[in-house]
C-alpha cells in the first residue's frame, strides 16, 4: 500500500470523524434547552405554586396519601425521577454494549423525554401530579439518553482530543440555552403583547423545550454511527441489564483508581445538580425575586457557561483536568457560601452569584466527563458511561432529598443551600486522593501529555 494511499485512508477517517463529532454535540444542543428552560427555570417555580394552589390550609399537599409540604414537591420529585434512572440505566447501558445499536436506543430515550416535557403544556390548576408525573418521566429519559450520548465520545474522539469534543459539546448545550431563554424571555415578559395570561406563557416555554429536543436530535441519529457486535438482541440485553450492572461493578473492582473517581465524582456532581435544579426555587421563594429576574439570571448563567467551558477547556491543555476541576470544586464552595448571605430583593447580587456558578458550570462537567472517558476499558463505553451516568444524574437524588427535607424540618431555604456546601468539599478531598495517571494506565489506556 503506498504512502498517498495511507494517507487519503487516515485523511478519510479524520473526516468522517469530524462530522460525528459535529453531529454529536447538536445531542447537547437538543437535550440542554430542556435542562435549562425547564429544570432550572420555569418548571421549580411552577410546579410549586401550582402544587401550593391545590394543598390544604396547612400548606400541605397529599400524593398517594403523604403529607408533603407544597415547597418541597418539586425536589421530591426530581428525587423520584433519579429512583427511575437508576432502575432503567443499566438496561439501556447492557443493551446498547451487547448489541452495538446505540442509535435506536438513544432515539428511543429522546423522544419519550420530548414527548414529556411537550405535555407540560397542559399543567395547570392544581394539576401538580401531573407535573410531578411528567418530570419523572422527561428527567428519567434524559439521563437515560445521556448514558447513551455520552459513551459515543470514546468513540469519536482520540484520547488528545476529549478534553476539547466533551467542552465543544458542552459550550453548544449552553448556546442553544440561551437562545431559548431569550426567546423564553421575551414571551414572559410581553405575554400580554401576544395576548396570553402569565402561565400560558410559562406552559408555552415548557413545551417549546421538549419541540426543540425532539427537532434537533435529528441531527445527531443522522450523522452518529453505531459500531456493531455479534450479540443478542436489544430485548434479551436489557433483560440482563441489572446482571451486567453488577458485572460491571465487579470488574470495576479490578479498577479500583476508576471507582474511586466516580465515587468522587458521585459527591461533587450531586451538589452540581441540586443548584441547577433548585435555583430558581431558592431565588422565588427565599429572594423573592420576580420570574424575569430569574430568566435574566439563567440566561447569564448560559452565556458565560459557554466561554467557561471553552476557557476552562484552555485551562486544562496548560494544568490538566484534575487541577482544572479541583479548582472549580473551590469556586463552587465559595460561590454556595456566599449564595447563603444573599439578601433578599436584590436582583444585583443574585445576578453576580449566577455569573460565578457560569464561569464553572460547564467546565466542572464537561472536563470530568472527558477525564472519564480516559478510565474506560475499551469495548466498556456504554457500560462504564452507564454507571457514569448514575454518577451523573442517576445517583444525583441526595442532594434535591436534602434540600427538600432541610426545607421541610426548618421552612427555610437558605438552610437548605449552605447544606449542599458538604458535597463540593467532600468531593474535592476524594478527587484529590485519586492518581488519574496510574488510573489510566490501570485502564489499558494511553496516558496524554496533560490529563
Amino acid at each position: 500500500m503506498s504512502t498517498d494511499t495511507v494517507r487519503a485512508g487516515a485523511a478519510d477517517e479524520a473526516a468522517e470523524r469530524r462530522r460525528e463529532q459535529r453531529g454529536w454535540y447538536f445531542y447537547d444542543w437538543a437535550c440542554s434547552v430542556y435542562s435549562t428552560s425547564v429544570l432550572t427555570v420555569f418548571l421549580g417555580p411552577y410546579l410549586t405554586a401550582v402544587a401550593k394552589h391545590a394543598a390544604d390550609a396547612d400548606g400541605f399537599v397529599h400524593p398517594l396519601g403523604v403529607p408533603l409540604r407544597a415547597g418541597s414537591f418539586f425536589a421530591y420529585a426530581v428525587s423520584a425521577s433519579v429512583i427511575l434512572s437508576i432502575v432503567v440505566m443499566p438496561m439501556a447501558g447492557a443493551a446498547a454494549d451487547r448489541t452495538g445499536r446505540k442509535k435506536p436506543l438513544l432515539a428511543a430515550a429522546a423522544y419519550l423525554g420530548a414527548a414529556a416535557t411537550t405535555g407540560m403544556f397542559f399543567l395547570d390548576g392544581d394539576r401538580y401530579l401531573l407535573g410531578g408525573l411528567l418530570l419523572i418521566v422527561a428527567n428519567a429519559s434524559l439521563a437515560v439518553s445521556m448514558v447513551l450520548y455520552n459513551s459515543y465520545l470514546p468513540q469519536i474522539a482520540p484520547p488528545e482530543e476529549r478534553d476539547a469534543v466533551s467542552s465543544r459539546g458542552w459550550a453548544f448545550g449552553y448556546a442553544a440555552g440561551s437562545l431559548v431563554l431569550v426567546a423564553n424571555l421575551v414571551l414572559f415578559t410581553a405575554h400580554d403583547s401576544f395576548g396570553v395570561s402569565e402561565s400560558t406563557a410559562v406552559r408555552i416555554c415548557l413545551a417549546s423545550a421538549g419541540v426543540w429536543w425532539g427537532a434537533f436530535t435529528l441531527v445527531p441519529l443522522k450523522r452518529l454511527r453505531d459500531r456493531r457486535v455479534p450479540s443478542a438482541s436489544a430485548g434479551q440485553a436489557s433483560a440482563h441489564g441489572w446482571r451486567q450492572l453488577a458485572a460491571t461493578v465487579r470488574d470495576m473492582r479490578r479498577q479500583p483508581l476508576t471507582l474511586s473517581f466516580l465515587l468522587a465524582y458521585l459527591i461533587y456532581n450531586d451538589g452540581i445538580q441540586t443548584v441547577i435544579s433548585q435555583a430558581s426555587v431558592y431565588g422565588s421563594e427565599e429572594l423573592g425575586l420576580s420570574q424575569s429576574t430569574l430568566i435574566t439570571a439563567v440566561l447569564l448563567v448560559q452565556v458565560l457557561a459557554v466561554g467557561g467551558a471553552l476557557g476552562m477547556g484552555r485551562l486544562a491543555r496548560t494544568y490538566g483536568a484534575k487541577r482544572t476541576i479541583l479548582g472549580s470544586l473551590v469556586a463552587w464552595t465559595l460561590t454556595l457560601a456566599a449564595g447563603y448571605f444573599l439578601p433578599a430583593g436584590a436582583p444585583v447580587w443574585f445576578f453576580f452569584l449566577a455569573s460565578c456558578i457560569g464561569l464553572v458550570l460547564g467546565g466542572s462537567q464537561a472536563l470530568s466527563r472527558s477525564l472519564f472517558s480516559h478510565l474506560v476499558p475499551s469495548g466498556k463505553e456504554a457500560e462504564y458511561f452507564s454507571a457514569y451516568e448514575m454518577s451523573d444524574r442517576g445517583m444525583s437524588w441526595l442532594g434535591p432529598l436534602l434540600f427538600g427535607l432541610t426545607y421541610q424540618l426548618t421552612g427555610s431555604y437558605r438552610d437548605a443551600i449552605i447544606s449542599l456546601v458538604a458535597f463540593f468539599v467532600i468531593g474535592f478531598v476524594l478527587l484529590a486522593r485519586v492518581p488519574v495517571r496510574q488510573a489510566v494506565r490501570d485502564a489499558g489506556n494511553p496516558v496524554p501529555e496533560m490529563i
